[in-house]
C-alpha cells in the first residue's frame, strides 16, 4: 500500500525573479532566471517523499525532452512514475513564473499534455486504489480528477482535494473530500465568500462542509490558515521567516498534511507540521527544488 498517491499536473518551470512583478503592459527587468521542474501534482509528490512518504505520481508528460527531465527528477526523490503516461502529439507542461524580492508571485501555465490526461488513463491505475491518502488538484480536467476520486474512495482513501486552478466543483465531487485546501481565491469561486480574516474564513469553510466536504484548510487573509473540522478548529499563525519565493508553499502545506494525515497526526498536529513546511518552502527559491526534507522540517519546528 501506497501511504500516498498524487494525480496531477508536471510543468517544467520558468522563473524570473526581479524587485517586483510587472503590471498589465509593464516590462520589468529581473535578476535572476533558472529552469526547474514544477507543476502543482509533481510538487506535491515530491514535498511527500521528502517527507517520508512512499509516494506514486499518475500524470502525463510529452515525449521530449523536458518530459524526460520531469521524471528523472521525480524518480531521484523516490517517487514511482509507473503511472505517467508519455504523450506522443502535446509538449509537456509548461509555467512562467515571476517572483518578486518579497516572495509574492504570479504564474501563467501552459497545461499541455496535462489536459489529455484521460478517466481511461487512470481507471486501470492499481496504486489509486492501494493508497491510504490520495492527492489530487485542477491542473488536469475534471472528468478526470472526478473517475481518479471515485476509485480512491471506493477504495476507502482519504482525499485531499487542492482546487486550483479555481474552477466551480459539482457537490459529488466535495462529498468524496476528506480536506479541502483553497486559498483565498480558490474560496471565493468555490463559496462566493471574500475571505480576508478568520472571520470570513470560518464562514467559507462552514459553507464547504455543508456541501460534504469533512474538513477545511483556508487561507485566511494574510495573517494565516485556518484548518476547521466537524468538532473543532485551529488557527495557524503566518510563521516569521525569510522569505524569497512563496512559489510551491500551498503544494508542500498540502503534501505536508497528507503526510501527517498517513502517520495518524491528529488534526491540529497536522495542521501546525502542514504550515511550518509551506513557511520553509519559502525561505529557498524553486517551486520543486525548494521543498523541505524531513529533517529539516522537524529541526524547523523544535
Amino acid at each position: 500500500m501506497w501511504d500516498i498517491v498524487v494525480v496531477g499536473g508536471a510543468n517544467t518551470d520558468y522563473t524570473v525573479c526581479g524587485h517586483g512583478l510587472p503590471q498589465p503592459g509593464e516590462t520589468l527587468v529581473g535578476e535572476q532566471f533558472f529552469i526547474g521542474q514544477g507543476g502543482k501534482g509533481a510538487n506535491q509528490a515530491v514535498a511527500a517523499a521528502r517527507l517520508g512518504a512512499r509516494v506514486a505520481f499518475v500524470g502525463r508528460v510529452g515525449s521530449d525532452d523536458r518530459g524526460d527531465a520531469l521524471l528523472r527528477q521525480l524518480r531521484a526523490e523516490r517517487v514511482n512514475t509507473d503511472h505517467v503516461i508519455r504523450d506522443e502529439k502535446a509538449a509537456t507542461g509548461a509555467a512562467v513564473i515571476h517572483v518578486a524580492e518579497s516572495g509574492e508571485k504570479q504564474i501563467f501555465v501552459a497545461p499541455n499534455a496535462n489536459y489529455n490526461l484521460s478517466p481511461d488513463n487512470v481507471r486501470g491505475t492499481a496504486a489509486i486504489k492501494n493508497c491510504r491518502i490520495f492527492m489530487t488538484q485542477l491542473e488536469v480536467p475534471l472528468e478526470t480528477v472526478l473517475e481518479a476520486t471515485r476509485l480512491a474512495y471506493e477504495a476507502g482513501a482519504k482525499i485531499i482535494l487542492d482546487p486550483a486552478p479555481p474552477v466551480p466543483l459539482p457537490d459529488e465531487l466535495l462529498e468524496r473530500v476528506h480536506v479541502i485546501k483553497p486559498n483565498s481565491s480558490e474560496a471565493k469561486t468555490l463559496t462566493k465568500i471574500d475571505v480576508t480574516n478568520r472571520s470570513s474564513a470560518r464562514k467559507a469553510a462552514d459553507k464547504l462542509m455543508a456541501r460534504g466536504v469533512e474538513a477545511v484548510a483556508i487561507q485566511a487573509g494574510e495573517k494565516g490558515n485556518l484548518l476547521v473540522w466537524s468538532d473543532g478548529e485551529c488557527w495557524l499563525p503566518r510563521i516569521p521567516v525569510n522569505s524569497i519565493d512563496a512559489t510551491g508553499a500551498g503544494d508542500a502545506f498540502a503534501a505536508a498534511l497528507g503526510v501527517a494525515l498517513a502517520e495518524g497526526q491528529p488534526w491540529e498536529e497536522a495542521g501546525h507540521f502542514a504550515n511550518a513546511a509551506a513557511a520553509l518552502k519559502t525561505t529557498k527559491m524553486g517551486a520543486q527544488d525548494g521543498l523541505p526534507h524531513r529533517k529539516a522540517l522537524d529541526e524547523f519546528m523544535v
